[in-house]
């Protein structure tokens, strides 16, 4: 562990430490590494870089809760996916309309993202791909299991679901998704993702658009 309780210096650390634990995938013409943006992204291209492979975005929105945006009661991948949280809009009583409020604002931020990131790009070829998907860390999970329900509807062969951190009960619930999980540590309690990281600033656009320009032409 490294100083002050923290795990990881910062993403990039992360991201090489996971790679070593991915090593079994370098080299093979099958696989193709994804990232969650933002925060997903620095972490993703350690990984792509010492796995040899190439890399892309995933992108998915957490569909936060009214009031309390960090909360999930779900996520979305595309216009398709759907991942809902019964037991938060149970606990607090949410109604359909602002569900789909919330769907509604969440799709037009991943049209927005599709735009910006890929410029002009097209989405990447995911069937019949092993796929390495790849976060920060796992908290609710909503969006790494709606980004693996709507990877399994575009034909991936295998999923592995890669994190540097994350909640142990999170992460039972991704390894029955997925067809594989890797994740370097389960801390109890697990307080949040970025508890663990020295430096866990906000990845910005630029810098998703700056690691992904290398990663994109490397295909």
């Amino acid at each position: 562990m490294g100083s002050a309780g923290h795990y990881f210096a910062d993403r990039a650390e992360a991201g090489k430490m996971l790679a070593e634990a991915l090593s079994a995938y370098a080299g093979r013409t099958d696989v193709l590494v994804l990232a969650l943006p933002r925060g997903g992204v620095p972490v993703a291209y350690e990984v792509a870089k010492m796995l040899a492979a190439p890399m892309d975005l995933w992108l998915v929105r957490k569909l936060g809760v009214p009031g309390q945006e960090e909360l999930a009661m779900g996520a979305m991948a595309g216009k398709d996916t759907r991942i809902l949280n019964q037991e938060i809009i149970n606990i607090l009583n949410i109604d359909q309309a602002a569900i789909d409020a919330a769907v509604a604002r969440e799709q037009k931020e991943l049209e927005r993202r599709n735009r910006h990131y890929r410029q002009g790009r097209p989405p990447p070829d995911i069937e019949g791909k092993t796929i390495i998907i790849i976060d920060d860390g796992l908290a609710t999970g909503a969006t790494m299991r709606a980004a693996i329900a709507s990877l399994r509807h575009m034909g991936a062969k295998r999923i592995i679901a890669a994190v540097p951190v994350g909640a142990a009960s999170t992460c039972s619930k991704v390894q029955k998704e997925a067809d594989e999980l890797v994740c370097l540590f389960t801390p109890e309690p697990f307080y949040g993702v970025g508890q663990w990281y020295s430096d866990f600033s906000q990845t910005s656009d630029e810098e998703v658009l700056a690691l992904l320009g290398p990663a994109a032409t490397a295909k």
